[in-house]
């Protein structure tokens, strides 16, 4: 059997002193003289001590924890957003807990659930795309545990959150569509739930009124983002009334799955139909079909932004009858590939 581990009864035992000398002497407590601290502290060494991080966590009332529940670790999105969390997490000794919802609406819920169970500190999240409701994230800061948003934002009021601009994004994408000759400019968006899509739609508008273009509410398809559902609004805008030649697809995967049926029906890509997306992978370098452009979103940036924004607001203190809500977006960046 292991031996236990010593505590600070232990110490007090062994010097003939009380506890709380011991505690005081291990924290340089000003009452404490310098000979009784070396003997304190010398004796914890010896024993190979840890501090009781129950204890503490208890007595500070934190635990140094900060949740995470995003739709897919899988995503290079999100891998990247992850990596800038735990940067910024580590920096202020917190650890991570993180939750994948696979986009699934009851999984966040009862992720969400669980982490208050085990008393974290603050949430970072970025929704489901089926998420509808948001009640499960209320109880959390109704129980004093904040909560901040990223990428995926939920179209409600009074929250914290961090976002790239996709407005600007999508004026970026569209202008340099027009630029290049094109005129019928179809677009796959998200779902309407969430915030990103509306600033999308907003950004192809703007972007067709700049230009002096009329827009056509029939050439933005929604879709659930699953490969059936791109393929159906790609399949939608081929086969439009009016002769499309470029896609303004939701993010790469959805380019991905569009140009894969474009490709499918012998449409050509960027020739008979140009693509722009969102998100600017890695990966899309690699892939017999790209996209001409992508719209860089910055996810490392936004992980630590957000993370940042949470430890903030738990270090905080607010003042009573504070009702302001912390509000921070990135600017995003068109990015055009073999140019």
């Amino acid at each position: 059997m292991a031996d236990k581990q010593p505590t600070i009864k232990e110490i007090a035992r062994r010097l003939n002193i009380s506890v709380s000398t011991v505690s005081r002497a291990l924290h340089d407590h000003s009452s404490i003289g310098l000979r009784t601290k070396m003997r304190v502290k010398e004796l914890a060494q010896e024993l190979n001590y840890e501090p009781n991080q129950t204890a503490i966590f208890f007595q500070q009332r934190k635990t140094f924890t900060i949740g995470v529940i995003l739709p897919e670790l899988a995503e290079s999105f999100f891998s990247s957003a992850i990596s800038g969390i735990e940067d910024v997490a580590y920096k202020n000794s917190y650890t991570v807990l993180l939750g994948q919802s696979h986009d699934d609406f009851e999984r966040e819920k009862q992720l969400t659930e669980s982490m208050k169970k085990h008393r974290i500190d603050g949430l970072l999240v970025s929704v489901s795309k089926n998420t509808h409701t948001y009640d499960h994230f209320k109880l959390l800061e109704n129980a004093g545990i904040p909560v901040v948003f990223f990428d995926r934002i939920p179209t409600i009021p009074a929250i914290h959150y961090i976002a790239c601009n996709m407005i600007s994004g999508t004026v970026q994408a569209v202008s340099y569509l027009l630029k290049k000759g094109h005129r019928v400019i179809g677009m796959i968006n998200g779902p309407e739930n969430l915030f990103a899509t509306g600033e999308r739609t907003d950004g192809y508008i703007q972007a067709m009124q700049k230009n002096r273009l009329k827009y056509d509410p029939s050439l933005i398809v929604h879709s659930d983002l699953s490969t059936e559902s791109n393929f159906e609004a790609m399949q939608q805008l081929i086969n439009h009334k009016r002769k499309v030649t470029a896609v303004v697809a939701f993010n790469d995967y959805v380019a991905m799955d569009a140009m894969h049926y474009a490709a499918l029906k012998k449409v050509e890509v960027n020739k008979d139909i140009w693509f722009v997306s969102y998100a600017n992978l890695p990966m899309v370098h690699y892939l017999k079909y790209q996209p001409a452009a992508s719209v860089e979103q910055f996810p490392n940036l936004q992980g630590k932004k957000a993370t940042e924004m949470l430890l903030e607001l738990l270090t905080k203190k607010e003042e009573e009858g504070d009702t302001s809500h912390y509000k921070i977006i990135v600017d995003s960046k068109l990015v055009v590939y073999n140019e």
